[in-house]
């Protein structure tokens, strides 16, 4: 009798042994690679996956977006300006058969890639459009590292640049950039009205000339708003005609 239960807890051991190693539940985000005596033999899930004991095996692979922080890469941009750039990356798993069996570790590999896609990416730019143009530059970025881990079955959606880490010199320097740059722009401003002012000036010269009692009017003008000044300096307006017979009476002499 003894034998016998011994027999039958042996066979229940063993049946419990069994199935825990046959049956896998693969949630809806996951799928299962499956490998019957070490060969591809398609991919499962989710749902209950009944599997051979010690004839197929399964790895477990996660369909949803990955968000990966990739390190501050040390980048020399084209105008030879040293900065740290960090960044974000976002992908997930289209295609598990490919993910398991092409790579040996997607996320790490994938990581590696994006590290020195942004180095080079990057190179390629000078400081003023890392600063200024980040949206395409993380296009650009999601865009080869897209085509380059297409073959992983692994979808980039997106990438964002998150710091561009300057030195304290450079701060510096670019401030003063920023400064003489603020400087030029009114200066060129002043000059540009300065030339309208000027273009205006002629015209209302012509318009004057034109009638010769429209310059006594402005001669009254004149002198309405000094008075209204309550000013102690006393203008004697003389008439052009006057200084005109003088000019022309010296030139005679």
């Amino acid at each position: 009798m003894i034998f016998g239960y011994v027999a039958y807890l042996v066979a229940a051991l063993l049946v419990v042994m069994f199935l825990s190693a046959a049956i896998r539940i693969l949630r809806e985000y996951q799928r299962g690679v499956v490998f019957t005596l070490g060969r591809f033999t398609g991919v499962k899930g989710p749902g209950l996956i009944i599997l051979i004991p010690f004839v197929q095996q399964m790895v477990k692979v996660d369909l949803r977006v990955v968000v990966q922080d990739v390190p501050p890469q040390d980048v020399i941009s084209r105008d030879n300006v040293s900065v740290k750039v960090n960044a974000v990356l976002y992908f997930r798993i289209v295609d598990a058969e490919r993910a398991v069996i092409q790579v040996e570790d997607f996320m790490t590999a994938t990581n590696q890639l994006a590290q020195t896609t942004l180095r080079s990416v990057l190179g390629k730019h000078e400081l003023d459009e890392m600063l200024a143009e980040r949206d395409k530059l993380n296009s650009d970025i999601q865009e080869i590292l897209d085509q380059r881990t297409d073959a992983w079955g692994i979808k980039v959606s997106d990438v964002e640049i998150k710091h561009v880490d300057l030195n304290e010199n450079m701060v510096r320097a670019i401030a003063k950039q920023a400064e003489a740059e603020r400087l030029r722009r009114a200066k060129v401003i002043n000059a540009d009205g300065e030339q309208q002012a000027a273009a205006k000036l002629v015209e209302a010269g012509k318009m004057l000339a034109e009638t010769s009692q429209a310059m006594q009017l402005r001669y009254f003008e004149a002198l309405h708003d000094i008075a209204g000044e309550r000013s102690s300096t006393v203008v004697f307006p003389v008439p052009m005609d006057l200084l005109g017979h003088f000019i022309k009476q010296d030139g005679e002499k």
